[in-house]
């Protein structure tokens, strides 16, 4: 017989949909398998404030599959221009969950992100007055700092004073990949952390031993061995800081396989199957859930789901491209087998 698992169906905390007749696409593989997801605002028009975010909100919401009740939680992107009144309205907004803190040209269309986060302190106290969770891409962008430090830098130089300025502000480190990222979660109250398959999965070599490998190439980027052994050791800790999110982050074949190929891997189409593969192989089967279903809506003071979804142990191969837009996407991990699918 089949080995199978059986989860309350899990929410995804960090995702990435991007917008127009991309959503026909994206939010179908989503809706498959989460009930609610916190919608990234890194959009090329970015979603600002709380007019723009509604506005997204129900285009993806037309992009849902009939029948399907998936949840899309909104949120605004911080800029150099973002004022006070901003945070109030989307605190006073029932459809908007966080707000977004992206370093200017950190990652995809962050351009428009902060410039100087020193300047942020009056954005920063409405938001924990107003009990509106801060989402941080922690790391810094100066070119002579080292990519493969630019977490553990941005930890040290902005994000320990914000924790310390803001005590009950609710602070998520999102995709952390490093040992530090992990030590700074578990040592400071209201602080979270989202996990994704590829940083629990892989490792830097996936990336570049035996040629380069753009379907793995992610911001922030895959680091040693030694930081994915600590947040496997996180993700299947029981601690509840620590909690999914994918970060899938579709782009179309020849954006990723190009002169300067795009960030992002899209694992949406089987991001359940994967991270059961990775409790599984951590011999952490009984931990799964809790991380998958639990931990973020607990974080987020959100009710927990009540639905449930099945995994079975039946390998499977994902096809080598999916429709996207006009377009297509090479999913995450495709020339392996998956080991878990749901039904």
């Amino acid at each position: 017989m089949s080995k199978k698992i059986s989860i309350i169906k899990p929410d995804d905390w960090h995702l990435h949909l991007r917008d127009g007749d991309a959503l026909n696409t994206t939010v179908a593989f989503s809706a498959k398998q989460f009930q609610r997801a916190i919608v990234m605002p890194n959009l090329a028009q970015a979603i600002v404030n709380t007019e723009l975010a509604l506005q997204y909100r129900q285009r993806i919401i037309n992009a849902r599959p009939e029948g399907n009740n998936f949840q899309p939680l909104m949120t605004i992107y911080l800029t150099d221009n973002t004022r006070v009144e901003d945070i109030r309205s989307a605190c006073d907004n029932e459809f908007i969950f966080a707000a977004k803190l992206y370093p200017a040209g950190a990652t995809t269309n962050s351009s428009n992100g902060v410039t100087d986060i020193s300047q942020l302190s009056a954005v920063l106290e409405a938001m924990q007055a107003g009990k509106l969770p801060l989402l941080v891409h922690a790391e810094v962008t100066e070119q002579e700092v080292d990519i493969f430090d630019r977490e553990e830098v941005f930890i040290d130089r902005y994000l320990n004073e914000i924790r310390q300025q803001f005590p009950e502000l609710r602070i998520v480190l999102e995709h952390a990949t490093t040992k530090q990222a992990i030590d700074f979660v578990e040592a400071n109250d209201n602080t979270g952390a989202t996990l994704t398959p590829q940083h629990l999965l892989y490792n830097r070599n996936d990336l570049l031993a035996g040629g380069i490998r753009p379907h793995n190439y992610c911001l922030p980027i895959l680091k040693r061995e030694e930081h994915r052994q600590a947040l496997l050791k996180a993700a299947t800790s029981g601690s509840p800081k620590f909690f999914l999110g994918t970060d899938s982050a579709p782009h179309a074949i020849n954006a990723k396989e190009a002169n300067c190929g795009c960030a992002g891997c899209f694992s949406a189409h089987a991001a359940i199957e994967l991270y059961c593969e990775i409790f599984e192989q951590a011999g952490a089967l009984n931990k799964f859930e809790a991380f998958s279903s639990f931990y973020g809506a607990d974080f987020y003071g959100l009710e927990r789901n009540t639905d449930v979804i099945t995994l079975v142990k039946e390998e499977w191969s994902a096809p080598e491209s999916y429709p996207f837009a006009d377009q297509a996407i090479r999913p995450f991990r495709q020339d392996t087998p998956l080991q878990w699918k749901i039904i």
